[in-house]
């Protein structure tokens, strides 16, 4: 051994061992952090979801009780504060009173509750059925791909809203009925995205270790190419939640989703569209609550999007 070779001593032997090992999620999450805008999605996200855990007990009134019998309350009433000038002998609405006579904030916190559900409900659906639908296109190909991508082609030749006013027109109004519909309408996204991530994994060494070894067919697919072809779904689904929150508001805007008296933004929106400019306060209260809900989960997928590109890994960004 020349003088030259570097000697590694026990103390350095044990040191490398010490270290935790490098590897793809870990850098992920340190790339994800040093991202301002993720950051700041991901913030807002949590007070969002602090705010609709524990929405029964930060909301003063009850979201469906009319405070008729309280005296100095009337009809849309503007935002009341006692530290802000409200009189103290008046009853204090943080964001004031709608037209039934309920209180706006207390409304406001169930619908996070209600805004949320929705989002991971309806993507929870869409990406069972997609990467149900995708990962078998993508595996077997031949007709099976052709019949699976020409019924999602069509899916897709619709806008994804017009598609969803449709077919819960069909079924009817209702929240579980806007749910199906904006779930069914997202389904082709998370297909083409799994078929892609499956096209492109199938032919790797190790698939191919597994399958000369005996591997089944879904063994193979759902146990060593879906769980290597995770990253443009986590991406796609934390996109896809602001989506579907906004097309829900939508929905519940035109009538066709949650029905009143039910705090949801949307159905608060459309309640109060025709009082923008006497009651203003109706509708830009809702209408920010989306913003920040829709703006929270486009910051963090674009983040995730980022952090989790293996381009920027290799140049170490």
């Amino acid at each position: 051994m020349s003088e030259n070779t570097p000697q590694i001593t026990q103390l350095d032997a044990e040191g490398l061992r010490s270290q935790k090992p490098v590897t793809l999620w870990r850098t992920a999450w340190r790339r994800l952090f040093k991202r301002k805008s993720a950051m700041l999605g991901l913030i807002i996200l949590g007070v969002l979801v602090l705010i609709a855990v524990f929405a029964n007990v930060l909301s003063p009134y009850d979201p469906y009780q009319v405070l008729i019998g309280i005296e100095d309350v009337k009809m849309r009433q503007a935002p009341c504060i006692h530290l802000l000038g409200c009189p103290e002998d008046q009853p204090q609405h943080i964001l004031g009173l709608d037209g039934n006579v309920r209180d706006e904030f207390s409304r406001l916190l169930f619908g996070s509750r209600l805004s949320l559900m929705i989002g991971f409900t309806t993507v929870g659906f869409a990406i069972v059925i997609g990467v149900f639908l995708g990962a078998l296109s993508g595996y077997l190909g031949g007709w099976v791909d052709t019949i699976i991508m020409r019924l999602m082609d069509v899916l897709l030749a619709f806008p994804s809203l017009l598609l969803a006013i449709a077919i819960v027109s069909i079924l009817g109004p209702g929240l579980q009925n806007a749910l199906l519909a904006i779930g069914i309408v997202s389904i082709p996204a998370y297909a083409r995205v799994t078929r892609a991530a499956v096209l492109s994994t199938k032919q790797m060494e190790f698939v191919e270790a597994s399958r000369s070894l005996g591997g089944g067919m879904f063994y193979i697919l759902f146990g060593r190419i879906l769980p290597n072809s995770l990253t443009p779904l986590i991406v796609q689904g934390t996109l896809g939640i602001a989506t579907a929150i906004l097309d829900a508001a939508a929905l519940s805007f035109l009538g066709l989703g949650a029905q009143p008296p039910t705090p949801e933004w949307g159905t608060m929106l459309g309640a109060e569209r025709n009082q923008v400019f006497t009651a203003p306060h109706l509708v830009f209260f809702p209408g920010l609550a989306i913003m920040l809900t829709v703006l929270a989960f486009n910051l963090l997928g674009d983040g995730l999007r980022d952090a989790l590109d293996p381009r920027l890994a290799q140049r170490g960004e």
